[in-house]
């Protein structure tokens, strides 16, 4: 692994701030990250934001088939190079956008494992992609900043818990692997980061459609965080007032004066089919 400094130096680059690019540049680091994502040679892996290499190198090695999926056309040849010097050739780089890549086709009928260093920016939305796709998504092992990580992992009654919390922990079940200091990166990034794996449910209790009520509910419940659930739902987008809202509360056995950053994803899940039932059949 060739330091990220010294190749971009080399091809006269730069790291993009708008591209959130810090580069790992720590073999060590990277090795660490690949050998407790316990990645094996029937798995398929899709690498987000692959930049040089640094994960793509010592993942690759592990299985057979590797899709690196990397925005920035600039660094496609530099990370091919890479891959070549370390006689890697069954890596598949994909200049593309990952909001713009589609899983279902890249698994065919597979499931995959998800790596990558993402940046700040795009996490959240990225994690959103995953559980939207996660029939093709076995488990994913990403690096967030260290702040980001603590709200998918936080519990119910934490200051960090939030909608993203809520989601991930409707659908999947989390643990941290590792956390990485800012002097491992280069440029050297202003925060902490972790790693987190991210291992998705084989059933959950609603369907897709009525799935994407269920993130409706709890989206509207933390849009208003210091409000009580009474007047958080009532009058949101899901079409309840605050009166309606506390009844249908009561009727799920939740009192109407909690707040949702309280409410844990089996709370959400029997309010949500009350409310559903209700929109239904007002």
């Amino acid at each position: 692994m060739t330091y990220p400094g010294t190749i971009l130096k080399a091809w006269q680059l730069f790291a993009k701030k708008e591209l959130g690019q810090n580069f790992l540049a720590d073999p060590k680091t990277a090795e660490m990250i690949v050998k407790r994502a316990c990645i094996t040679e029937n798995d398929t892996v899709l690498e987000i934001g692959s930049g040089l290499g640094a994960l793509t190198v010592h993942a690759a090695k592990k299985t057979r088939s590797f899709y690196a999926v990397e925005k920035d056309s600039r660094l496609i040849t530099l990370l091919k190079n890479e891959l070549l010097a370390a006689g890697i050739d069954h890596v598949q780089p994909i200049n593309q956008d990952i909001f713009k890549v589609d899983l279902q086709k890249l698994a065919q009928g597979k499931k995959m494992v998800i790596m990558g260093n993402l940046p700040y920016n795009i996490s959240s939305q990225v994690l959103f992609k995953l559980v939207e796709n996660r029939e093709v998504v076995d488990r994913a092992v990403l690096m967030f900043q260290k702040e980001l990580a603590e709200r998918i992992t936080a519990k119910p009654g934490e200051k960090a818990y939030g909608r993203l919390s809520a989601v991930m922990q409707y659908c999947s079940e989390t643990r941290t692997i590792a956390d990485v200091a800012p002097h491992l990166f280069f440029p050297k990034p202003k925060v902490e980061s972790r790693v987190v794996e991210v291992t998705f449910f084989h059933d959950t209790p609603f369907s897709k459609r009525d799935e994407a009520f269920l993130f409706k509910v709890i989206k509207a419940a933390f849009s208003k965080r210091r409000k009580t659930l009474r007047n958080s739902l009532g009058g949101s987008e899901i079409g309840i007032s605050p009166v309606e809202a506390a009844r249908l509360l009561d009727m799920a056995g939740i009192d109407p004066t909690r707040r949702a950053e309280t409410l844990d994803p089996k709370e959400f899940t029997k309010l949500t089919e009350i409310i559903q039932q209700f929109v239904k059949e007002p």
